[in-house]
């Protein structure tokens, strides 16, 4: 049998226990069982559960002190928690979701409800552990930046979408009247309001005989625009049924009942902040993976994605048959530059020779930082005469104009040598291995080595293979 994933049940009374542990072993669960707060951080970090089913009261606390000792562990702080609580206490249902807990369930619960809640927290969760992984093994060794702490929007966006122009203008005062947010409704035939303006941090949707409700959750979670969308589900009656089909289809909650302004505006209280941090996780992550490209001194690409695009080019060339260039280029005697006048003008200098090779160049190619003064020139689609013409045109942009210094007034004169090696004139797959890239750059080299050795602030083209 394939366990799923390990679910935690906290209940002082046994035969509650052992009546969930019936339900999810058959659905594929690992159930681990508890009955008070007493032992819980041991507990945890020994099963490492994935999701915590909890009675509202214990023997010695309640769901909210579970929440507050689930979050405290490292590595478990995103473990959703859910509350059972009794049948018909709304006063307990909402005070749950007003202490932080991810959902409430009242007794007695039908199987597909309690599993379609379960399959929908774990997705939840699953979102928020790629995340974190993703973060986790961005490559170390480049500058990095403060984090920004992204909070919830003070006023968030929330669209209503109802089945008539009644109900929508109800929902809309009611929760107009309690909390300010953008508030906007439109009829769910006409889901082209909702698209077409600024994305809603949450879409309140209401669910109903008509299938068009769960047709639109679906359509909302599948689309771009709004599949990081918070969608909040609202069922007329208790049709646990419905309720599971909605959350299967992408919603993030569901009220059943009918509309309950207070339980709505807590769950997008805690489902908007929910979305925050992983928007904030989002940004990071892009940001990362832009940043183990980016070389932080000059804003060039760095070796990293030199080597990528080489790869790139020479793939791109095998399928066309064009010819293309490598440079590799060397400010002459920057050790003088750093010894006579600074680390911190050399770096000045560093930076405005990148800008200058980057403005030369154009978007002919791309050009990277590969070491201290070193850079890598890669053009696609030349011919060598073109590539030539092209190297002697980034010389001349180092050497023509003297460099300022910061703080001194003084300019400083800089030169450059390019050292340039054609791929061949009519390259076949077998011509673009990584091995022959790899030959193409060392021929490179050798160029740029006799380019020093024949005076520097030249250019000289390897016309054979290394």
């Amino acid at each position: 049998m394939s366990v799923q994933g390990t679910i935690l049940v906290l209940d002082g009374v046994s035969t509650n226990r052992i009546m969930l542990k019936v339900q999810l072993t058959a659905a594929w669960y690992h159930v681990v069982q508890g009955e008070k707060l007493e032992g819980l951080p041991a507990l945890v970090r020994r099963t490492q559960p994935d999701l915590v089913l909890t009675a509202q009261t214990l023997p010695d606390g309640t769901a909210a002190d579970v929440k507050k000792a689930i979050v405290k562990e490292p590595g478990l702080d995103d473990v959703p928690v859910v509350a059972l609580a009794a049948q018909n206490d709304r006063d307990a249902h909402l005070r749950a979701l007003k202490d932080g807990l991810d959902d409430v369930l009242t007794h007695p619960f039908k199987d597909t409800l309690l599993l379609a809640r379960i399959r929908s927290l774990l997705r939840a969760r699953a979102v928020t552990q790629d995340l974190q992984v993703s973060n986790e093994s961005q490559p170390i060794g480049f500058a990095e930046p403060a984090p920004t702490i992204i909070r919830p929007p003070k006023t968030a966006r929330v669209d209503i979408l109802t089945q008539t122009a009644r109900t929508g203008a109800l929902w809309h005062k009611a929760l107009d009247d309690q909390r300010q947010f953008d508030l906007s409704w439109h009829l769910q035939s006409s889901l082209q309001g909702v698209l077409s303006g600024a994305i809603p941090d949450a879409i309140v949707v209401e669910l109903g005989a008509h299938p068009s409700g769960l047709k639109i959750l679906a359509d909302l979670r599948s689309r771009g625009l709004t599949r990081h969308t918070v969608l909040i589900g609202v069922l007329n009656d208790d049709d646990a049924e419905q309720a599971s089909e909605a959350l299967d289809r992408g919603a993030d909650a569901v009220c059943l009942g009918g509309f309950c302004a207070q339980e709505i505006l807590l769950r997008l209280d805690n489902q908007i902040a929910r979305k925050a941090r992983l928007d904030q996780m989002r940004v990071s992550l892009k940001r990362g993976i832009a940043e183990s490209w980016i070389d932080p001194l000059t804003g060039l690409h760095n070796r990293r994605y030199a080597m990528r695009a080489l790869d790139q080019i020479a793939h791109q060339s095998a399928k066309t048959g064009s010819s293309f260039a490598i440079m590799l280029a060397d400010l002459d005697h920057f050790k003088a530059i750093n010894d006579g006048h600074g680390h911190a003008s050399g770096d000045c200098v560093l930076t405005q020779a990148a800008e200058r090779m980057q403005n030369a160049l154009g978007s002919l190619g791309f050009v990277a930082r590969i070491g201290g003064e070193e850079f890598m020139i890669g053009v696609p689609d030349v011919s060598p005469n073109q590539a030539l013409r092209l190297a002697k045109t980034v010389c001349d942009s180092i050497c023509q104009t003297p460099f300022p210094l910061p703080d001194q007034g003084a300019r400083v004169d800089v030169t450059i040598s390019i050292g340039l090696k054609m791929s061949q004139t009519a390259p076949t797959p077998q011509d673009c291995t990584a091995e022959n890239v790899e030959n193409l750059i060392k021929s490179a080299d050798k160029a740029l080595y006799a380019a020093k050795k024949a005076g520097r602030n030249q250019v000289c083209i390897r016309q054979y293979a290394a």
